[in-house]
């Protein structure tokens, strides 16, 4: 284990306040930051100490449960992370730049997510405005950008035209309040310690070096985007079940306590309270192994055809689903003490929610396996 306990239970007790100010969490941040959890999972080539994916999604999972919010924040950090290692394995050298920054404590996040646009990663409404130098300005919204304004560095894309030929152009910029205009509207239902803002790119700049790879709309297997796609959805999967695994404790902890007056016995003896707690223990059991089983395929590059990206949405959505049901079996066994704003269980009932809007969505999962499986639609 990386991180120690003793740092996730000062963690866990600023949970709550952070959630009530609905503010950044920064002396969590400067924690972890000092641990080195910012390096963790960078190669030790690099300056880091060389986490595997597998290692890193089961520090995720960790930090989830005991402040998701920070977790669910700081995840995006090890998926750009995850996904300079997986460009340098496979020849692009341009992710070595955000590996060494990683590993000197610059903290990194994501501006990939737009308004309304349910291709996310396949094809961006924002513009990537060429120059003669082969560097780019960007134009366009951004939203659900967590940590940004606190990261230094982030990735980004927007679409090229290029001549009729249009190209999706991923970059690597630094952080400017100029071009990178923040809108501070993150007022949400839960994880609200993410402070995920909106952002308007205006001329975000990205010299020719800082340009990641320009390649054709759409899914693919180019070491960015696969990348991206790969680490986002595995890295998801793991700090949500840290969710559910946490109600499960906070369950079993209160019906042990919790009396039945009609019955005269703690609810951990009665039957259907007990099924309540199996049932969203043997729910929670199955998404471990697969966490564990496709992070080592992704770094064995292990092949599933087109069934790869199908298979990592799989989990992510199977992962927010099951904790769902497992935060909800608890509220239910735990009783309408749980409703109360000031309980544990309360704060991750919202959090969980939040792996809804987060892709891949239910509605792009089934689709992409039906179109594996049945070939597309008949025009």
């Amino acid at each position: 284990m990386f991180l120690k306990e003793d740092l996730l239970s000062e963690i866990h007790g600023r949970a709550e306040k952070y959630d009530k100010e609905n503010t950044f969490p920064y002396e969590d941040y400067a924690a972890l930051k000092e641990a080195g959890y910012y390096r963790a999972f960078v190669p030790k080539k690099y300056g880091g100490f060389g986490l595997s994916l597998k290692e890193i999604a089961h520090e995720q999972t960790r930090l989830a449960k005991a402040a998701p919010a920070t977790a669910l924040g700081i995840n995006m950090h090890q998926i750009i992370v995850g996904v300079a290692k997986y460009m340098v394995k496979h020849g692009n050298l341009q992710g070595e730049q955000i590996l060494k920054d990683a590993a000197d404590g610059h903290l990194l996040s994501f501006a990939i997510s737009e308004p309304a646009n349910d291709r996310v990663l396949f094809g961006s409404i924002c513009k990537a405005q060429a120059n003669a130098d082969g560097s780019y300005h960007f134009y366009g919204p951004k939203v659900f950008i967590s940590m940004v304004a606190e990261c230094s560095r982030m990735v980004t894309y927007g679409m090229d035209d290029n001549d009729g030929h249009p190209q999706s152009v991923f970059a690597y910029i630094e952080n400017n309040e100029e071009t990178i205009r923040i809108k501070r509207d993150w007022d949400t239902l839960g994880m609200r310690g993410t402070q995920s803002y909106s952002v308007e790119l205006a001329g975000a700049y990205a010299s020719k070096e800082q340009i990641l790879t320009k390649v054709a709309p759409g899914p693919n297997f180019n070491p960015v985007v696969f990348g991206i796609f790969a680490h986002f959805e595995l890295l998801l999967a793991a700090t949500y079940h840290g969710i559910g695994k946490r109600a499960l404790e906070l369950g079993i902890e209160t019906v042990k306590k919790r009396k039945s007056i009609s019955q005269g016995i703690t609810y951990a003896q009665d039957k259907n309270i007990r099924w309540r707690i199996a049932e969203a223990a043997l729910l929670l059991n199955s998404i471990q192994p697969q966490i564990d089983a496709l992070a080592t395929d992704i770094e064995s590059d292990a092949d599933y055809g087109d069934l790869w990206m199908p298979r990592l949405s799989a989990i992510k959505n199977y992962s927010v689903e099951t904790s769902i049901k497992a935060v909800e079996e608890m509220v239910r066994a735990s009783g309408g003490r749980s409703y109360y704003n000031d309980t544990e269980l309360s704060r991750l009932l919202r959090d969980v929610y939040a792996g809804l809007f987060q892709p891949s969505d239910q509605e792009s999962l089934h689709d992409a396996w039906a179109s594996v499986l049945l070939g597309p639609i008949e025009e």
